[in-house]
């Protein structure tokens, strides 16, 4: 398992042209979705190309709901906040990148979901927590429009690799991305 804590630090500009359709984002910031995954991680991404020249941040993110910004734009504004991850070797033959991002895409203009958000933490207050049964159905999704390790994690199955198997997309979080056997972490962005 990689250690969440360390970081290996590039220039975004030398590494651009390595950063592929799928790989995922993840933002490094202490707050009470870090603390609550249990890793240092607030949010969560997917890096895709539009035209083959403009390098897009897709995300699901609060207050503006589902969107596409420049990479550069979020790194410049946030250096040494976002962690890239790609797909590991031993499932890539399961993995088509392109499904992952028109999945991504789709949610452009959605609103960010709350509802899930809320529910995802509500598992995590010890009492209730000993009440809830665990929820392993992988199919179990919600109604609700999805927050963003939720859309990360709907897209990558879109993609065909469930990336946190026994885990429902709607409670996935982006410590759970960064755990999974299905992405490797391969440096942050400065």
């Amino acid at each position: 398992m990689p250690d969440m804590n360390r970081q290996r630090l590039v220039d975004y500009e030398e590494v651009r042209g390595q950063i592929a359709d799928g790989d995922i984002l993840l933002f490094r910031r202490a707050g009470i979705i870090a603390a609550c995954g249990r890793s240092v991680y607030s949010h969560a991404a997917m890096a895709a190309w539009w035209k083959g020249d403009i390098l897009l941040c897709l995300e699901v993110a609060p207050v503006v709901g589902g969107r596409a910004v420049c990479l550069s734009q979020s790194v410049a504004r946030h250096p040494g906040r976002w962690d890239l991850y790609r797909t590991s070797v031993v499932q890539a033959a399961h993995w088509h990148p392109e499904l992952a991002v028109a999945s991504m895409i789709r949610l452009a203009g959605e609103p960010y979901g709350w509802r899930n958000l809320i529910g995802t933490a509500l598992r995590h207050i010890p009492g209730l927590r000993l009440l809830a049964r665990p929820d392993m159905d992988d199919y179990s999704e919600s109604k609700w429009p999805p927050f963003c390790s939720q859309a990360v994690s709907r897209a990558m199955a879109a993609g065909g690799v469930d990336p946190v198997p026994n885990l429902p997309h709607r409670l996935t979080e982006p410590g759970d991305l960064a755990r999974s056997a299905f992405c490797r972490y391969c440096f942050t962005l400065a």
